[in-house]
């Protein structure tokens, strides 16, 4: 099974089809003709399944809410400023009606990703297919179309790239990460068999807490099956490596 980050290729397939026109005396005018983003849309998708030799899928698409919203204000605050591509919400009603979708309230387009590929029924089975770094941080299989690659990404490595996001944080998604951490600092303190309580003693020798550590795990952490209750219908928050094991 495809599972498609529908949130990425559609914002991509949108901003494509946007047109400026200059009409002169300074008016300027901008249009998106939305059956052409359709049509991108589904090449996409076309190209994702025959690449992959795989037709059944399903897309994931972010919630109105956040829950790291909650956690953090700050939590992608500097986005508020951006503009979405003409047609956005229209264009997501259409796949919500045209295609099998999984969204949850709460969640972002990258949980529902990791919620799907770790599922017990989908373990081995599922393909995420998107662009985003933080996708690695998910055990699993993972195409990323732009460069063509399939990568079958191991515990180990998953859990290492979510520390190292941990330890450096991500500017982009308005959370900090540890002070004097880059990712060369963090791969060698992770080394080869990293661990929580690296990350943990990581903020403690820095003066910080566990709580801080945490906080930072929370924001950075793409859910996977483990941390999401499926009977309330909410993010189990990470714990440490014990508690929230994939």
């Amino acid at each position: 099974m495809l599972i498609v980050d529908a949130d990425l290729y559609m914002y991509r397939c949108l901003s494509a089809t946007e047109e400026e026109t200059d009409w002169g005396d300074d008016v300027w005018t901008l249009v998106s003709d939305l059956k052409i983003a359709k049509d991108l849309f589904q090449a996409q998708l076309d190209d994702f399944q025959q690449t992959l030799n795989d037709e059944d899928m399903v897309l994931c698409l972010s919630s109105k809410t956040n829950f790291r919203k909650v956690l953090e204000p700050t939590y992608k605050a500097n986005r508020k400023k951006t503009r979405k591509p003409l047609g956005f919400v229209a264009m997501q009603d259409w796949l919500k009606h045209s295609y099998r979708c999984f969204t949850k309230p709460g969640l972002e387009a990258d949980d529902c990703l990791g919620i799907l590929s770790t599922m017990p029924e989908n373990a081995g089975k599922g393909i995420i297919v998107s662009d985003d770094k933080d996708m690695k941080t998910i055990p699993g299989k993972l195409y990323r179309p732009q460069s063509n690659e399939l990568h079958d990404i191991t515990q180990v490595q998953a859990d290492l790239a979510f520390y190292t996001q941990c330890l450096v944080g991500d500017v982009t998604d308005g959370y900090a990460g540890l002070k004097g951490y880059g990712p060369k600092t963090a791969a060698k303190a992770l080394g080869n068999r990293p661990t929580w309580s690296i990350v943990e003693q990581a903020y403690k020798a820095a003066g910080l807490t566990r709580d801080d550590a945490l906080h930072q795990a929370r924001l950075a952490r793409i859910l996977r099956w483990s941390d999401w209750d499926q009977t309330k219908g909410t993010p189990i928050l990470y714990e440490g490596e014990t508690a929230n094991a994939a």
